[in-house]
């Protein structure tokens, strides 16, 4: 361990389930035989940090929590069995901290299925911390040519959709709907759609948000939820031949659009699910899912290699998250914010502050 690195450093603590968190100073863990010690410069604020401090999902939360899984810093300590990463290399804190890396989904490349998963910001402290562990075989790998502030996002929201992205299955020249379009995620999966050539439709409220969609992010349609008097038949137009979009990505937080996405979806078309709305369930008419042979799947987190192709369109200026960076010190200020839908884009915390 270098000398350098101090034995507290500042953490945002959640110390019991439904918060607040608390800013204040905790130890410096050092990494494990197989981990890196990261020093977080940034990381990205994603919704799943707010059901983690709340304990609203069906998953045991350690306690208490350091959250975050966005983190983006440079390795500052490595344990005797990692050889592949150099001190001083850039690196991020994904939401899949680490896996058994021996089980049937593991060996399949599907690590994020893991029956024994860590997760960073829920079952392990992630990166609302200044120095933070991981599991070597499970950092995102950044680019020296990356910025670390601007690239925080993607380690979570853009490896997310981008991911959805691949699992839809829509080709270049046809349309996806991104609901949640001006949210974090949303945002990035209209970049995404956009760099791997298809149509993107983006379903959201307000007028601010329109502007980003379409004007800032190139959304070739923006259909608004507040206004709209008959959205299905709004998205239906929005595609060339009035027959609806062949994908819709799902980022709602809340139980309605997962609904509404089967009936203006075109026939074979594929709806994925990715947001994670507290209690609710999925609700399809059959005769229609049958008939018009309708797919309706969920879509997790990315595995390392999406991880590597996602930071890739990043590296190439193709993907620009929008963002408005905080001291950490104001994380809880960000999740009231969150709470009340107030968040366009995404919010980055600056660990030095």
């Amino acid at each position: 361990m270098s000398q350098e690195i101090p034995t507290e450093q500042w953490a945002q603590v959640v110390e019991a389930k439904g918060g607040p968190v608390v800013y204040k100073k905790i130890p410096v863990q050092k990494p494990g035989p197989d981990e890196v010690l990261i020093n977080i410069k940034y990381s990205g604020v994603c919704h799943t940090d707010l059901h983690a401090m709340m304990g609203d999902w069906p998953l045991p939360t350690k306690m208490p929590l350091v959250g975050g899984h966005e983190g983006a810093g440079v390795v500052v300590a490595r344990g005797e069995l990692v050889k592949d990463v150099e001190i001083g290399d850039y690196a991020g804190v994904k939401w899949l901290n680490g896996s058994c890396m021996d089980c049937y989904f593991c060996r399949q490349a599907d690590e994020p299925l893991c029956p024994e998963p860590l997760l960073s910001g829920y079952t392990v402290d992630g990166s609302f911390q200044q120095y933070c562990i991981a599991k070597a075989n499970h950092i995102a790998r950044i680019p020296k040519e990356c910025d670390l502030e601007a690239i925080s996002p993607v380690l979570c929201a853009g490896i997310t959709v981008y991911k959805a992205l691949k699992e839809s299955g829509v080709k270049p020249g046809q349309y996806v709907t991104i609901i949640g379009a001006g949210g974090g995620l949303g945002s990035m999966a209209l970049q995404y759609a956009k760099a791997m050539g298809i149509h993107a439709i983006a379903i959201d409220g307000g007028e601010e948000k329109r502007t980003m969609c379409v004007d800032k992010l190139g959304a070739a349609a923006y259909v608004d939820f507040t206004t709209s008097k008959n959205l299905v038949q709004d998205v239906k137009k929005a595609t060339a031949d009035g027959l609806g979009p062949h994908g819709v990505i799902v980022l709602a937080v809340n139980e309605k659009p997962f609904q509404q996405a089967s009936e203006y979806v075109r026939s074979r078309g594929t709806i994925v699910c990715v947001g994670l709305p507290a209690n609710a369930f999925l609700k399809a008419p059959v005769f229609d899912t049958v008939t018009r042979m309708v797919t309706i799947k969920g879509s997790y987190v990315g595995n390392r290699q999406d991880t590597a192709e996602a930071i890739d369109f990043f590296r190439r200026g193709l993907i620009n998250a929008p963002f408005k960076t905080v001291g950490l010190s104001e994380l809880q200020n960000v999740y009231k914010m969150m709470e009340q839908g107030q968040i366009a884009g995404r919010y980055v915390v600056d660990t030095s502050r």
